[in-house]
């Protein structure tokens, strides 16, 4: 996952942490080298979750917040435990499946 700078500050304050500690223990340089990422655990899974719960989930990076609604990826479902958050109707989840009616149900409908 991404993590800008002020998400470091955030991070790091919310664990009670120094950022530089945050930073060498937590993160890593991303592959396009143009900023940090908090590291995996072996399975890919987050550091962060634990129990299927985010451990930092006040100050979770936007990434994080905004999986899986506005990015997720094929298959996601069969690994992840996310559950999409619904939003206004008309608008659609990441995955083309729109939200529909005045009920705020997903329709189901890719187009």
């Amino acid at each position: 996952m991404k993590v800008s700078a002020a998400e470091v500050t955030a991070i790091a304050g919310f664990l009670g942490m120094e950022e530089q500690a945050f930073v060498d223990g937590y993160t890593r340089l991303r592959a396009d080298r143009l900023g940090l990422s908090i590291i995996d655990r072996e399975d890919h899974s987050c550091i962060f979750l634990e129990g299927g719960g985010c451990v930092i989930n006040a100050v979770k990076p936007q990434q994080c917040r905004d999986f899986p609604n506005k990015w997720n990826f094929p298959g996601w479902r069969q690994v992840c435990e996310a559950v999409p958050v619904m939003v206004s109707s008309g608008e659609r989840y990441a995955d083309g499946h729109r939200v529909g009616g005045t009920g705020g149900e997903e329709t189901g409908e890719g187009d």
